[in-house]
């Protein structure tokens, strides 16, 4: 049978012309991580949603005759990644891509992108989060922030919750269908000095936790930028510990490369002058393991 040289992945994002964000931020990432990556572009915009007065363009009404194309090549996809999703139809639609185009041996990542700092965005109802639900049932890998994850179990969300029940979120996210979870966006520190990630990987009942140095600035994407990094080390081989840390690494040099710079932080972090270190040997940093049944 003929296998194609190269690993590929469809990911199902919206497209910004302006404003590192969802595949502008995944198509180089993994790509520069020897990816072949397959955009299936659910909405254009003219910028990020940062920026008043964006042109925006629905692609839901195209999605699946995208997709049938791809059926009528007889696509194959060693990964699937799913970032933010805008309608009931669209996950409805991801979920059906999903149900087509798995396979034994592929990788299926969905960031639920529902909101942040313990409230929803305004585009996500109740029904959104229900919907989203059933979509990380189909996952191998999720990535919410903790705002996502109480959602996502119809929890009242805690800034600073103990290590404890971080534990037991992780582990009741997995239940619902995703072999690994990670949790991004965990503030522990009084004096915000550092936030955490923490993971869990249900096959070998481990429990992962990463520290980086938090830097008081705010850029769109990088949750994109970390999902893309996890997925594209995961891809290549790497432990999950290794690609925690290898993303943890990779957001904050992009952060402080970014930072020191006169920027309007919605433009998003200068991806292009960090992409080169997706390359470098890997130093090991700060991974801990916090747990082993």
């Amino acid at each position: 049978m003929f296998r194609h040289p190269t690993k590929r992945i469809a990911a199902i994002h919206d497209l910004s012309g302006f404003g590192r964000v969802s595949l502008t931020v995944a198509i180089p990432i993994l790509s520069s991580m020897g990816l072949q990556v397959c955009p299936l572009p659910t909405a254009v915009l003219s910028s990020n949603t940062e920026f008043s007065g964006f042109c925006f363009v629905d692609l839901t009404a195209n999605m699946r005759a995208m997709i049938d194309h791809w059926k009528s090549m007889n696509l194959t996809f060693d990964g699937i990644y799913s970032g933010f999703l805008g309608s009931h139809l669209q996950i409805e639609i991801v979920k059906e891509f999903i149900d087509h185009f798995k396979n034994p041996n592929q990788l299926i990542v969905v960031d639920p992108v529902l909101g942040d700092d313990g409230k929803l965005y305004d585009s996500m109802t109740p029904d959104m989060v229900s919907e989203m639900k059933t979509l990380i049932s189909r996952a191998d890998l999720i990535t919410p922030n903790l705002t996502e994850a109480c959602a996502l179990l119809d929890m009242k969300y805690t800034e600073k919750m103990p290590e404890s029940e971080l534990k037991k979120v992780l582990k009741a996210l997995s239940e619902k269908g995703p072999g690994i979870v990670i949790i991004t966006n965990v503030n522990k520190s009084d004096r915000k000095k550092q936030t955490f990630v923490y993971a869990y990987n249900r096959a070998d009942r481990r429990i992962w936790k990463v520290q980086c140095d938090y830097i008081p600035a705010h850029y769109p994407g990088t949750g994109d930028t970390f999902t893309s990094v996890v997925t594209g080390c995961l891809m290549q081989g790497d432990s999950l510990p290794v690609a925690l840390d290898r993303a943890v690494q990779f957001i904050s040099i992009a952060v402080r490369a970014t930072y020191g710079h006169t920027h309007d932080p919605r433009a998003g972090i200068f991806l292009e002058k960090v992409l080169p270190n997706l390359s470098a040997p890997f130093r090991p940093g700060c991974f801990e393991l916090l747990e082993q049944e």
